[in-house]
């Protein structure tokens, strides 16, 4: 098998993503999609995955798993004193190709479009989520594979091992699978080894309880898809070195990624003087900065919004995401979520963040 290669963020080129799309993007042409017929209907949430370059319903007992190699969108409907609001995200995986990123990303604007402009929008990287869109799924997991993956139908017997991580960050538990070493086995943490017909819970020996009881319900669900897979759970303090299930695993340990905050920085996008330039605002990034005739980039550090002035040009506006977007790549936090907000229309999150 062809091993997958790594989308490099730094990258990324979002002039597949600008004027030209925006101009592609009118109300008709997104009516004649068919996955959006019904979407922003009801509250809830509802999820698509990119496969070659079209727009697919993704199951909704998968709704919180991820394929690392795929694009996703999401749309979250609520009601805001009866009024029905989104929010839209695209959700890009660590090994997504550029050409689902980009379809993602012309897609979100285009259920924009059907939906009025009504929702706000989100650029999503894998590792790297906003707290928004952590907060919809209970139990967030990351499966290796991409479309084209069928390993969730291979029979047990001849399954590929993998270790989960199972790890409680706030309010949100994640299960992430990661590299078969031993070296990956924490004690603060819980991990899934699934060997097909055997599955091993790990408690690390300082593991949550909710940490366990999501694991177990993970496995349960395994289980529930090949039918007669053994489960044992496994204690660090109690396990040797020679175990079956740690057998399994490779000696080393995976390399982990460095998060680590952005520059707060804040930029004003402008063609008043004839040419569409993204130019710096001096001093410290404030609301009070902001004016309706333009579209603003603003880096808390930690995310990065692009404000819609209500004043703001055409250009101005459909070249806004596009802007927030390489002026990331060229940073060493390429991977910041991106909220797209309108003025008049910002959310919580974006009031709290100066």
């Amino acid at each position: 098998m062809q091993k997958a290669k790594k989308y490099d963020w730094k990258d990324s080129n979002m002039a597949l993503f600008g004027s030209d799309t925006e101009k592609k993007v009118k109300k008709e042409s997104a009516e004649s999609e068919p996955a959006w017929h019904g979407a922003g209907q009801k509250v809830g949430l509802q999820i698509w995955r990119i496969v070659k370059f079209k727009v697919t319903h993704w199951e909704k007992e998968q709704y919180g798993e991820f394929f690392t190699g795929d694009s996703y969108i999401i749309l979250n409907t609520y009601k805001d004193e009866e009024e029905l609001k989104y929010d839209v995200h695209f959700w890009i995986g660590e090994y997504s190709t550029q050409d689902e990123y980009a379809t993602a990303a012309y897609k979100t604007v285009e259920l924009d479009t059907y939906l009025d402009d009504k929702p706000i929008q989100h650029r999503e990287v894998q590792g790297y989520e906003s707290c928004l869109f952590k907060k919809y799924f209970p139990t967030f997991i990351l499966l290796k594979g991409g479309a084209d993956s069928g390993f969730r139908r291979v029979l047990p017997e001849v399954y590929v091992p993998r270790l989960f991580h199972v790890k409680k960050e706030g309010r949100n538990i994640s299960c992430t699978q990661i590299g078969l070493k031993r070296g990956n086995l924490t004690s603060d943490d819980v991990f899934i080894i699934d060997a097909g017909e055997k599955i091993y819970q790990y408690n690390g020996s300082k593991c949550s309880h909710d940490e366990k009881f999501k694991a177990a319900q993970e496995i349960a669900r395994l289980k529930g898809t090949r039918g007669k897979a053994r489960v044992e759970t496994l204690e660090e303090n109690a396990i040797s070195n020679e175990h079956p299930a740690l057998m399994l695993l490779k000696d080393g340990e995976s390399k982990k990624k460095e998060k680590c905050h952005g520059e707060r920085k804040m930029f004003r996008v402008s063609d008043a003087d004839g040419s569409l330039d993204m130019d710096p605002v001096e001093g410290e990034i404030s609301k009070d900065k902001l004016t309706s005739d333009d579209v603003y980039i603003i880096n808390t550090g930690e995310h990065v919004y692009c404000w819609i002035g209500s004043g703001a040009s055409i250009d101005e506006r459909k070249n806004g995401l596009a802007y927030a977007s390489n002026y990331l790549s060229q940073t060493e936090t390429p991977y910041l979520p991106i909220t797209v907000i309108a003025e008049g229309k910002e959310n919580d999150d974006f009031k709290k963040a100066f």
